[in-house]
Protein backbone atom coordinates (compact mmCIF):
# COMPACT_ATOMS: atom_id res chain seq x y z
CA UNK A 1 0.00 0.00 0.00
CA UNK A 2 1.34 3.43 -0.93
CA UNK A 3 1.43 5.96 1.88
CA UNK A 4 2.28 9.65 2.10
CA UNK A 5 5.76 8.79 3.38
CA UNK A 6 6.49 7.13 0.01
CA UNK A 7 6.35 10.49 -1.80
CA UNK A 8 7.98 12.91 0.66
CA UNK A 9 10.58 15.14 -0.99
CA UNK A 10 13.98 13.43 -0.52
CA UNK A 11 15.54 16.71 0.64
CA UNK A 12 13.13 16.86 3.61
CA UNK A 13 13.80 13.24 4.50
CA UNK A 14 17.55 13.84 4.43
CA UNK A 15 17.24 16.96 6.60
CA UNK A 16 15.25 15.00 9.15
CA UNK A 17 17.74 12.11 9.09
CA UNK A 18 20.63 14.57 9.58
CA UNK A 19 18.85 16.22 12.53
CA UNK A 20 18.34 12.87 14.23
CA UNK A 21 21.94 11.90 13.51
CA UNK A 22 23.08 15.06 15.27
CA UNK A 23 20.72 14.63 18.23
CA UNK A 24 20.98 10.82 18.60
CA UNK A 25 24.40 10.01 17.11
CA UNK A 26 24.35 6.38 18.30
CA UNK A 27 21.13 5.64 16.45
CA UNK A 28 19.33 4.48 19.60
CA UNK A 29 15.59 3.80 19.57
CA UNK A 30 13.50 6.86 20.35
CA UNK A 31 9.88 7.75 21.01
CA UNK A 32 7.80 10.23 19.02
CA UNK A 33 5.09 12.25 20.77
CA UNK A 34 2.34 12.44 18.14
CA UNK A 35 -0.95 14.23 18.75
CA UNK A 36 -2.52 13.68 15.33
CA UNK A 37 -2.06 17.29 14.26
CA UNK A 38 -0.26 18.10 11.00
CA UNK A 39 3.12 18.90 12.61
CA UNK A 40 3.47 15.73 14.68
CA UNK A 41 1.96 13.56 11.94
CA UNK A 42 4.57 14.98 9.56
CA UNK A 43 7.24 13.99 12.08
CA UNK A 44 5.85 10.44 12.10
CA UNK A 45 5.93 10.26 8.30
CA UNK A 46 9.44 11.72 8.09
CA UNK A 47 10.70 9.26 10.70
CA UNK A 48 9.13 6.34 8.83
CA UNK A 49 10.84 7.48 5.63
CA UNK A 50 14.20 8.35 7.21
CA UNK A 51 14.76 5.85 10.03
CA UNK A 52 12.18 3.04 9.78
CA UNK A 53 12.17 0.49 12.57
CA UNK A 54 14.05 2.69 15.06
CA UNK A 55 11.20 4.44 16.85
CA UNK A 56 7.87 4.04 18.63
CA UNK A 57 4.95 6.44 18.95
CA UNK A 58 2.88 7.62 21.90
CA UNK A 59 -0.29 9.67 21.70
CA UNK A 60 -1.38 11.38 24.93
CA UNK A 61 -5.10 11.64 25.67
CA UNK A 62 -5.58 14.45 28.20
CA UNK A 63 -9.32 13.79 28.36
CA UNK A 64 -10.05 17.49 27.94
CA UNK A 65 -11.86 17.40 24.58
CA UNK A 66 -14.48 15.05 23.18
CA UNK A 67 -12.42 14.65 19.99
CA UNK A 68 -9.31 13.43 21.82
CA UNK A 69 -10.17 9.75 21.60
CA UNK A 70 -10.79 9.98 17.85
CA UNK A 71 -7.46 11.76 17.40
CA UNK A 72 -5.65 8.99 19.27
CA UNK A 73 -7.36 6.41 17.06
CA UNK A 74 -6.19 8.34 14.00
CA UNK A 75 -2.58 8.22 15.21
CA UNK A 76 -2.77 4.52 16.06
CA UNK A 77 -4.22 3.77 12.60
CA UNK A 78 -1.34 5.64 10.95
CA UNK A 79 1.12 3.60 13.05
CA UNK A 80 -0.59 0.31 12.24
CA UNK A 81 -0.51 1.07 8.50
CA UNK A 82 3.28 1.42 8.72
CA UNK A 83 4.07 -1.30 11.24
CA UNK A 84 5.13 1.24 13.89
CA UNK A 85 4.53 0.33 17.57
CA UNK A 86 2.04 2.81 19.01
CA UNK A 87 0.65 3.44 22.50
CA UNK A 88 -2.14 5.69 23.80
CA UNK A 89 -1.30 7.30 27.16
CA UNK A 90 -4.33 8.48 29.14
CA UNK A 91 -3.53 11.16 31.71
CA UNK A 92 -5.45 12.96 34.44
CA UNK A 93 -4.98 16.72 34.36
CA UNK A 94 -5.33 18.10 37.87
CA UNK A 95 -6.56 21.44 39.16
CA UNK A 96 -4.84 24.75 38.49
CA UNK A 97 -3.48 26.37 35.35
CA UNK A 98 -4.96 24.04 32.72
CA UNK A 99 -2.26 24.41 30.06
CA UNK A 100 0.58 24.09 32.59
CA UNK A 101 -1.00 21.06 34.30
CA UNK A 102 -1.68 19.38 30.95
CA UNK A 103 1.95 19.89 29.94
CA UNK A 104 3.25 18.47 33.22
CA UNK A 105 0.96 15.43 32.97
CA UNK A 106 1.89 14.87 29.32
CA UNK A 107 5.64 14.90 29.87
CA UNK A 108 5.40 12.77 33.02
CA UNK A 109 3.43 10.12 31.08
CA UNK A 110 5.84 10.24 28.15
CA UNK A 111 8.79 9.93 30.51
CA UNK A 112 7.33 6.82 32.16
CA UNK A 113 6.50 5.30 28.78
CA UNK A 114 10.00 5.93 27.42
CA UNK A 115 11.55 4.36 30.52
CA UNK A 116 9.36 1.28 30.27
CA UNK A 117 10.10 0.86 26.56
CA UNK A 118 13.84 1.52 26.83
CA UNK A 119 13.69 4.58 24.55
CA UNK A 120 16.63 6.97 24.76
CA UNK A 121 14.81 10.20 23.89
CA UNK A 122 11.37 11.65 23.16
CA UNK A 123 10.95 13.69 19.99
CA UNK A 124 8.40 16.50 19.81
CA UNK A 125 7.29 18.41 16.72
CA UNK A 126 8.30 22.03 17.51
CA UNK A 127 9.32 23.82 14.31
CA UNK A 128 10.62 27.17 13.03
CA UNK A 129 7.25 28.96 13.14
CA UNK A 130 6.60 27.74 16.70
CA UNK A 131 9.98 29.13 17.73
CA UNK A 132 9.34 32.51 16.10
CA UNK A 133 5.88 32.81 17.69
CA UNK A 134 7.29 31.91 21.11
CA UNK A 135 10.10 34.47 20.89
CA UNK A 136 7.78 37.31 19.84
CA UNK A 137 5.22 36.47 22.54
CA UNK A 138 7.92 36.45 25.20
CA UNK A 139 9.39 39.71 23.93
CA UNK A 140 5.92 41.19 24.29
CA UNK A 141 5.81 40.00 27.92
CA UNK A 142 9.22 41.43 28.80
CA UNK A 143 10.94 38.06 29.24
CA UNK A 144 14.60 37.76 30.14
CA UNK A 145 17.36 35.79 28.44
CA UNK A 146 16.02 32.39 29.52
CA UNK A 147 12.59 33.06 28.03
CA UNK A 148 13.94 34.61 24.83
CA UNK A 149 16.11 31.54 24.22
CA UNK A 150 12.92 29.72 23.24
CA UNK A 151 12.95 25.95 22.97
CA UNK A 152 16.25 24.12 22.45
CA UNK A 153 16.98 21.29 20.06
CA UNK A 154 17.66 19.08 23.06
CA UNK A 155 16.87 19.33 26.74
CA UNK A 156 14.75 17.87 29.52
CA UNK A 157 11.31 18.63 30.86
CA UNK A 158 11.19 19.43 34.60
CA UNK A 159 11.12 16.26 36.66
CA UNK A 160 11.69 13.99 33.66
CA UNK A 161 14.73 11.77 33.14
CA UNK A 162 14.31 11.17 29.40
CA UNK A 163 15.89 13.76 27.07
CA UNK A 164 13.53 15.74 24.85
CA UNK A 165 14.68 16.31 21.27
CA UNK A 166 13.16 18.54 18.59
CA UNK A 167 14.35 17.36 15.16
CA UNK A 168 11.96 19.70 13.29
CA UNK A 169 13.44 23.00 14.50
CA UNK A 170 14.85 23.67 11.01
CA UNK A 171 11.50 22.98 9.30
CA UNK A 172 8.81 25.52 8.38
CA UNK A 173 5.13 24.86 9.03
CA UNK A 174 4.42 25.02 5.30
CA UNK A 175 6.97 22.27 4.63
CA UNK A 176 5.33 20.02 7.19
CA UNK A 177 1.90 20.69 5.68
CA UNK A 178 3.26 19.44 2.36
CA UNK A 179 4.54 16.28 4.02
CA UNK A 180 1.03 15.39 5.24
CA UNK A 181 -0.80 16.51 2.09
CA UNK A 182 -3.37 13.83 1.36
CA UNK A 183 -2.94 12.27 4.83
CA UNK A 184 -5.76 12.37 7.36
CA UNK A 185 -4.76 14.64 10.26
CA UNK A 186 -6.52 16.16 13.26
CA UNK A 187 -7.28 19.87 13.41
CA UNK A 188 -7.53 21.25 16.94
CA UNK A 189 -10.14 24.06 16.94
CA UNK A 190 -8.21 25.85 19.69
CA UNK A 191 -5.51 26.57 17.09
CA UNK A 192 -8.01 28.90 15.42
CA UNK A 193 -9.33 30.51 18.59
CA UNK A 194 -8.24 34.19 18.78
CA UNK A 195 -8.60 34.16 22.57
CA UNK A 196 -5.20 32.47 22.71
CA UNK A 197 -2.05 34.61 22.46
CA UNK A 198 -0.32 32.17 20.11
CA UNK A 199 -3.22 32.15 17.65
CA UNK A 200 -3.21 35.95 17.49
CA UNK A 201 0.56 36.04 17.09
CA UNK A 202 0.37 33.44 14.30
CA UNK A 203 -2.23 35.50 12.45
CA UNK A 204 -0.13 38.65 12.79
CA UNK A 205 2.98 36.85 11.53
CA UNK A 206 1.07 35.43 8.55
CA UNK A 207 -0.04 38.93 7.60
CA UNK A 208 3.39 40.56 8.01
CA UNK A 209 5.58 39.83 5.01
CA UNK A 210 8.58 41.85 6.27
CA UNK A 211 9.15 39.58 9.28
CA UNK A 212 11.12 36.38 8.58
CA UNK A 213 10.19 33.56 11.02
CA UNK A 214 13.36 31.65 10.12
CA UNK A 215 15.53 34.65 11.02
CA UNK A 216 13.58 35.15 14.26
CA UNK A 217 14.09 31.48 15.14
CA UNK A 218 17.81 31.88 14.40
CA UNK A 219 17.92 34.78 16.85
CA UNK A 220 16.32 32.53 19.48
CA UNK A 221 19.06 29.96 18.87
CA UNK A 222 21.75 32.65 19.32
CA UNK A 223 20.10 33.84 22.55
CA UNK A 224 20.06 30.21 23.71
CA UNK A 225 23.84 30.06 23.23
CA UNK A 226 24.21 33.28 25.22
CA UNK A 227 22.00 31.82 27.95
CA UNK A 228 24.20 28.73 28.19
CA UNK A 229 27.31 30.92 28.44
CA UNK A 230 25.75 32.95 31.26
CA UNK A 231 24.79 29.76 33.06
CA UNK A 232 28.35 28.47 32.78
CA UNK A 233 29.74 31.74 34.18
CA UNK A 234 27.27 31.58 37.08
CA UNK A 235 28.52 28.06 37.84
CA UNK A 236 32.08 29.38 38.01
CA UNK A 237 31.03 32.22 40.33
CA UNK A 238 29.01 30.05 42.71
CA UNK A 239 31.90 28.78 44.91
CA UNK A 240 33.46 32.26 44.96
CA UNK A 241 30.37 34.30 45.79
CA UNK A 242 28.15 31.91 47.75
CA UNK A 243 28.70 30.06 51.00
CA UNK A 244 26.46 27.86 53.09
CA UNK A 245 25.66 29.17 56.55
CA UNK A 246 23.35 27.25 58.89
CA UNK A 247 20.16 26.33 57.09
CA UNK A 248 20.62 29.09 54.52
CA UNK A 249 23.11 30.77 52.20
CA UNK A 250 25.11 34.00 52.10
CA UNK A 251 25.70 35.72 48.77
CA UNK A 252 28.46 38.31 48.36
CA UNK A 253 27.15 40.37 45.39
CA UNK A 254 29.42 40.57 42.36
CA UNK A 255 29.76 43.46 39.90
CA UNK A 256 27.51 41.93 37.22
CA UNK A 257 23.80 42.38 38.07
CA UNK A 258 22.74 39.49 35.83
CA UNK A 259 25.08 37.17 37.70
CA UNK A 260 23.61 38.30 41.04
CA UNK A 261 20.15 37.53 39.69
CA UNK A 262 21.16 34.04 38.60
CA UNK A 263 22.97 33.26 41.84
CA UNK A 264 19.99 34.54 43.81
CA UNK A 265 17.59 32.38 41.81
CA UNK A 266 19.74 29.29 42.34
CA UNK A 267 19.91 29.89 46.09
CA UNK A 268 16.13 30.23 46.24
CA UNK A 269 15.76 26.93 44.37
CA UNK A 270 18.27 25.25 46.71
CA UNK A 271 16.08 26.39 49.60
CA UNK A 272 13.04 24.73 48.05
CA UNK A 273 11.48 27.77 46.41
CA UNK A 274 10.12 27.87 42.87
CA UNK A 275 10.50 31.57 42.09
CA UNK A 276 9.29 33.15 38.87
CA UNK A 277 11.63 35.45 36.99
CA UNK A 278 9.67 38.51 38.10
CA UNK A 279 9.87 37.41 41.75
CA UNK A 280 13.66 37.13 41.56
CA UNK A 281 13.95 40.51 39.82
CA UNK A 282 11.87 42.25 42.48
CA UNK A 283 13.82 40.68 45.33
CA UNK A 284 17.10 41.61 43.64
CA UNK A 285 16.00 45.26 43.43
CA UNK A 286 15.06 45.30 47.11
CA UNK A 287 18.38 43.77 48.16
CA UNK A 288 20.29 46.29 46.04
CA UNK A 289 18.47 49.04 47.96
CA UNK A 290 19.55 47.52 51.26
CA UNK A 291 16.08 46.14 51.98
CA UNK A 292 14.95 42.57 52.58
CA UNK A 293 11.90 40.59 51.65
CA UNK A 294 10.06 37.28 51.53
CA UNK A 295 9.66 35.56 48.15
CA UNK A 296 8.66 31.99 47.25
CA UNK A 297 9.16 30.75 50.81
CA UNK A 298 12.59 32.40 51.18
CA UNK A 299 13.49 35.15 53.66
CA UNK A 300 16.21 37.58 52.47
CA UNK A 301 18.02 40.36 54.31
CA UNK A 302 21.13 42.49 53.93
CA UNK A 303 23.92 42.13 56.49
CA UNK A 304 27.26 43.91 56.17
CA UNK A 305 26.98 44.26 52.41
CA UNK A 306 26.13 40.57 51.96
CA UNK A 307 22.76 39.01 51.25
CA UNK A 308 21.60 36.39 53.72
CA UNK A 309 18.88 33.99 52.57
CA UNK A 310 17.14 31.34 54.65
CA UNK A 311 13.89 29.38 54.58
CA UNK A 312 10.92 31.49 55.61
CA UNK A 313 9.86 30.52 59.17
CA UNK A 314 6.56 28.64 59.38
CA UNK A 315 3.63 30.90 60.03
CA UNK A 316 1.98 30.75 63.41
CA UNK A 317 -1.53 29.40 63.48
CA UNK A 318 -4.22 29.71 66.06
Amino acid sequence: MSTASDVIAPELVERFRAALGRLIPDGDRIGLAVSGGPDSMAMLLLAHAAVPGTFEVACVNHGLRAEAQDECHLVMAACAARGVPGTVLAVDVGEGNLQARAREARYAALDRWAGERGLKAIATAHHVDDQAETLLMRLNRGSGVAGLAGVREAGRAPGCATPIIRPLLSFRRAELERVVAGEKVARDPSNEDPRFDRVRMRANLDGCDWLDPAAIAQSAAIVAEAYEALQAYAELLWPQAVRREGDGYVLAPVDAREMNRRLLARIMEQLGGRPRGGDVARLLTRLERGEGGNVAGVLARVCGGEWVLSPEPPRRTG
